[in-house]
């Protein structure tokens, strides 16, 4: 199979699954959770361990939605985070925990959004300035137009995960920032070895061999790697989402979303658009010397 001149069919396979997502973005944005909405904080501390379910069972009784809200903290600590409740509510919440066992508040508050906002800002910011300066280093070490292949690529990973929790309504919190940045470091380092081969392959070039066939050999050449190590981190998230408990399923989600997203990307997506900015620069130049 030659990747490089079926790059088209990449290219509608990505759009294919980034469309839907994008659309539901503009119409129904993010479900964004107590992070970035505000809410209540209650942090609780058992005299004996309490069950994580007997916990949530309680919370769910009082009628507040917190499957994801309940994380235990130590032995006998947990910490949970609702919409913002009234005083009322908060202290029929705290009474109910109470029967569960000897208990002792530690920390009842208030979050507001004002940090869900700091923490969008900061996250752009880290994005923006993640990418530059991997534009400056491909730039460095390659060439400008791989470095932008790069970010497209990079791109192409955040609207897939963003768009897949848009879409089903997946709750978005402080983790799924981490998660974000997450996959951008793994999926360019991915994108980069490919780049380092396709150099040395430009290197050894044969005369008359086209850069099409150049990238495609690179390509195969790094392919098994790209698929073992893709593989690997898979199964260590696969275990984590179904064993690793409730509180960070979504985040491991994310990862799984944008590992395998990633790795397409890297294959399918920045190596190809490499390619077709060569060919239009190409063609610019030929265009040029014919004036």
């Amino acid at each position: 199979m030659h990747f490089i001149k079926l790059r088209k069919i990449w290219y509608a396979i990505s759009i294919a699954v980034i469309l839907p997502g994008l659309i539901s973005l503009m119409l129904q944005g993010l479900n964004l959770g107590i992070d970035f909405t505000g809410g209540n904080l209650l942090e609780v501390r058992f005299a004996e361990p309490v069950p994580v379910e007997k916990v949530r069972q309680v919370v769910a009784a009082q009628g507040l939605e917190v499957s994801r809200g309940i994380q235990k903290s130590g032995a006998t600590d947990y910490i949970i985070r609702t919409r913002h409740l009234t005083q009322d509510e908060s202290d029929k919440l705290i009474a109910a925990l109470s029967k569960l066992g000897k208990s002792t508040v530690l920390r009842n508050e208030s979050v507001g959004p004002t940090i869900g906002r700091e923490l969008t800002t900061k996250a752009i910011l880290a994005l923006l300035i993640a990418s530059v300066l991997m534009v400056i280093y491909i730039t460095i070490r390659f060439e400008f137009k791989q470095g932008i292949a790069a970010i497209i690529a990079l791109l192409h990973d955040t609207l897939v995960v963003t768009g897949i929790f848009s879409l089903f309504r997946i709750e978005v919190d402080s983790a799924f920032v981490a998660a974000l940045l997450t996959i951008i470091g793994y999926s360019i380092n991915d994108t980069i070895v490919i780049f380092d081969r396709i150099r040395e392959n430009m290197l050894t070039r044969k005369k008359g061999e086209s850069l099409e066939d150049v990238v495609n050999a690179s390509l195969w050449q790094t392919l098994t790697r790209s698929i073992n190590t893709v593989l690997t981190v898979v199964f260590v998230l696969v275990a984590l989402y179904f064993l690793g408990g409730s509180t960070i399923r979504n985040f491991v989600l994310a990862m799984l979303i944008g590992v395998v997203s990633g790795a397409y990307s890297s294959i399918f997506n920045a190596s190809p658009l490499w390619v077709d900015f060569k060919l239009m620069e190409k063609r610019a130049k030929v265009k040029e010397a014919r004036a």
